[in-house]
C-alpha cells in the first residue's frame, strides 16, 4: 500500500520531484564577453526581463560597465585579488536582480469562461501583473469595507 501511495504522490506533484533549479544569467567559466552580450540583448528586447524597474535596469547595466571595465577582453581569472572581487560581488548582483526580473515576466496564461458565457478565452499575465492585480483587488476591497474611497492602481 505504501508504494501505491508513493507512487501517487509522485505522479500528482511532477513539479516538485522534476523540478530543475534557475539558470543564472552569469555561470562561471563561460566567456565574459559572450554572456554579458545576451544579457545586454535580453535587455534590450525587453521579453526575458519585461518586469524589471528602470532602477534595476540602470544598476545590473553599471554593475556590467564595470565588470567589462576591469576585465576587457581578458578573463576574470587574470585579474587581481582587488579586482576579481569587485567582479564576483557584481556577478552576483547581476544574477540576483536578473533572476527575480526573470521570474516576475514569466507569463502565465489560463483558460478562463467569462462570467455569463460558456466560450473560455486566454488570459495572459505574467507573474509580476498578477501580483499587482491581486494587490490592486486587496487594496480596493478594504478601502469599501472601510468606507474611504482610495484611488488604486498605475
Amino acid at each position: 500500500m505504501s508504494r501505491k501511495l508513493l507512487l501517487l504522490v509522485m505522479l500528482m506533484a511532477p513539479g516538485v520531484v522534476l523540478a530543475k533549479p534557475a539558470e543564472l544569467p552569469f555561470k562561471a567559466g563561460e566567456s565574459f564577453q559572450a554572456q554579458q552580450q545576451k544579457v545586454r540583448a535580453d535587455l534590450l528586447g525587453g521579453e526575458v526581463y519585461s518586469e524589471i524597474s528602470a532602477e534595476d535596469r540602470q544598476r545590473v547595466v553599471a554593475a556590467l560597465d564595470r565588470m567589462s571595465g576591469l576585465i576587457g577582453e581578458g578573463s576574470a581569472e587574470s585579474l587581481s585579488p582587488e579586482h576579481k572581487t569587485q567582479v564576483v560581488n557584481d556577478q552576483e548582483l547581476v544574477n540576483t536582480v536578473l533572476t527575480k526580473a526573470r521570474e516576475d515576466s514569466r507569463l502565465i496564461c489560463r483558460r478562463e469562461k467569462s462570467l455569463g458565457s460558456q466560450m473560455a478565452s486566454s488570459q495572459c499575465f505574467t507573474v509580476a501583473q498578477r501580483d499587482r492585480m491581486r494587490q490592486d483587488s486587496r487594496s480596493r476591497l478594504q478601502s469599501m469595507q472601510s468606507g474611504k474611497d482610495v484611488k488604486v492602481g498605475n
